[in-house]
This record gives structure tokens, sequence and C-alpha cells, in this order.
């Protein structure tokens, strides 16, 4: 019998890793997600599938062995678009083949299946389904319409808090310098345009360690930037509540929450005063691990 074996995608605002295993793990890449994405559910499907095929061939595989992929995909954020992505994908690859947002990697990398997936990174999103299998989805809106919580959107909030403070007559703040050092000027007014200039959720993202950086030099407008943000994220739980998800378990994972225990702190804590009887876990797995407890799970079936 033909060796058999599955893979794992997560396709993130930033960057894409891949997991190959037989039992165990046997291969893995990590690529940026622009290097080959372009946002064309066809187009994506065939670039995918051959950064697969290539995967495979570097390690002596065939992509035509493939028992079940299973992608967690940044952007795929309603029922529709999984199912489109989905489709295309069957038409390029053998075997199962799944399509989720890539919050819903977060739970079955924690080991949970079910519950509800928090991702804050390049953007913020939180993703359950019904028993039906029906997608729920609050938030993904992009940064200029929300993604509270997010990397850029901390930047965002964090230059309309210096703006207030100005207008108000406030003192120096840690945050206005730190800020200025990212963006390299020493007029906070240009703060705004240089952003704006910018126009970019990736590099905005990248100005985010500056709001953590000030929030540990005693900033208090960074301290209410981030407890501001990590109860977007948990107010993002509560719309799905009230939509009848089962909030059991709430996995967190993503760039800016796994690497910034403030924010982690400040979602946690509004997730007591949300839903208290929650267990709210941060995923320090990687997420595509959970794309393969998937794929292992959906050849048992």
């Amino acid at each position: 019998m033909a060796r058999k074996f599955i893979a794992g995608v997560d396709i993130g605002g930033t960057k894409t890793s891949i997991m190959l295993a037989h039992g165990e793990p046997i291969a893995e890449l990590t690529l940026a997600t622009d290097d080959w994405r372009v946002r064309t559910s066809d187009a994506d499907a065939r670039a995918l599938a051959k950064v697969l095929d290539g995967l495979c061939a570097d390690h002596g595989l065939s992509g035509r062995e493939l028992a079940a992929t299973v992608v967690g995909a940044h952007g795929c954020d309603t029922g529709e678009q999984c199912r489109i992505f989905q489709a295309d994908l069957a038409g390029e690859l053998p075997g199962i083949v799944q399509v989720f947002n890539d919050s819903e990697l977060m739970g079955p990398a924690a080991g949970y299946f079910g519950g509800i997936g928090v991702v804050a990174g390049t953007g913020s999103i939180a993703v359950a389904r019904t028993q039906a299998g029906e997608m729920l989805v609050a938030g993904g809106w992009g940064w200029i319409l929300g993604d509270e919580g997010s990397a850029p959107a901390l930047v965002r909030d964090a230059a309309r808090a210096i703006r207030g403070a100005i207008d108000a007559g406030g003192g120096a703040d840690p945050l206005t310098d730190a800020l200025m050092r990212e963006l390299g000027t020493g007029d906070p007014t240009m703060l705004g345009r240089l952003l704006n200039d910018t126009r970019s959720a990736v590099i905005w993202g990248r100005y985010a360690n500056a709001v953590f950086a000030a929030a540990d030099a005693g900033s208090v407008l960074a301290q209410n930037v981030i407890t501001q943000g990590g109860a977007a994220l948990a107010a993002l739980v509560g719309v799905l509540i009230k939509r009848g998800a089962d909030a059991g378990s709430v996995v967190a994972g993503g760039g800016v929450i796994v690497e910034q225990p403030r924010l982690m702190k400040a979602f946690v804590a509004a997730m007591k005063v949300i839903s208290p009887s929650s267990e709210v876990v941060l995923l320090r797995a990687p997420p595509v691990t959970g794309a393969l407890a998937l794929a292992e799970r959906a050849t048992q079936t």
C-alpha cells in the first residue's frame, strides 16, 4: 500500500507555515505570505498546491500521496469564503481538503476541539462553530475599520491617544517619545502623516513594540491602550457567546498576544468579566500543529 501522509497549513497575514506529518512531523516550511498569495481563490489554490508539491519533493515525497490537507487561512472570514477556497484547493490536491479561518487552528493546537479561537497578530478575529458546523465570526474587519487588539490597531490607538493628550494640553508621556523614535521624527504632530504615508498593516504592526516598551517605562497612555485592546478582544468573544457559541474554552494566539504578556493579561482580566467560567488559554505551540490535528482527525472519520 502506498505511504499516506497529511499536511497542515497556517496562512497568516504575514507568514505561512506548512507541516507534513506521517504519524510525526516529517517536514516543515515557513515563507512570507506575500511571496505566494495574491488573494484570488483559484490562483492562491494553484500557488499553495505548488508550494506543497515542492516541499514534498524536497523530502523525497509525492504530493499525490497526501491523504488530507487542512488549511487555516487569514482572510477566510466567512463560511462561504472558506468553502470557495476549499473547493478550489480540492481541485489541485488529492485526498481530504478542509479550509478554516486561521483562528480555528488555535483550539486544536492546544488540544481543544470546539470552543472559541481568538487571533491577535497582524489582525484580530474570534471564530467559533455551532453544533451544526455554521461559522460564527466576530471581528476580522481589517485595521482601518477595526482589528482591535491587533498589532497595527494598537499602534493606531496609541497615535490617537497621543493626539488626544496633546490636544488636551497634557504633559510629556513615554509613549510619545517611543512612537516618535520608531517613526524617525522629533515632531509629534508628524505621527499621523507618517503613519498615513505607510498604509501597511504589516509595517504598522512592527511599531507595536514601542507601545509595550512605553508601558514598561510607565506610560499611562500606553497602559490604557493595551488594557482597551485586551478588553476589545474579550468583547469579540462576548459577541460570539450572545450568538450561541460554546465558550467553555477560549484559546488565544497570534504574534502580538503571544509575545506581549501585557496584552494577554488584559485579555484574561476582561474575560473574567465577559465569561468567568471560560477556560482561557494562551497558545504557545505553533498554530500549524492545529491544522495537523484537524487533518489527522479528518482521516479517522
